[in-house]
């Protein structure tokens, strides 16, 4: 079961990432651009995820994905159920939604694409 304290360090290991704190929520940002938010129990995370492909993630797996508050659904947003992912999968979701926000080339020396 994945868990704050594993996305923060990965997450904070990645090029231009780094923590904030807003209205009592962790937030990553990178830039001003948020690609990844908790709830206030850290129970939900919202990662950053391509608009046109987030309604066939939730319906997917929706025990795992949910769609994002009516407010962020003009984002490039979806929210997924930390309990309900292994530490594999988060790490996919964080470098992905990392990968949104940062140049490509950013991503491509940090990655090794």
């Amino acid at each position: 079961m994945a868990a704050i304290e594993g996305v923060r360090e990965l997450a904070l290991s990645l090029p231009r990432s780094y923590e904030a704190l807003v209205r009592d929520r962790v937030k990553f940002r990178v830039g001003r651009i948020v690609y990844l938010a908790f709830s206030r129990d850290e129970t939900l995370m919202g990662f950053a995820f391509p608009k046109e492909e987030r309604e066939a993630l939730v319906a997917s797996e929706p025990d795992k994905f949910m769609m994002p508050k009516p407010s962020d659904m003009r984002y490039h947003w979806v929210v997924v159920r930390l309990g309900a992912i292994e530490d594999a999968e988060m790490r996919e979701i964080v470098l992905d939604a990392w990968r949104m926000v940062v140049p490509k080339r950013v991503a491509a020396a940090h990655l090794g694409d």
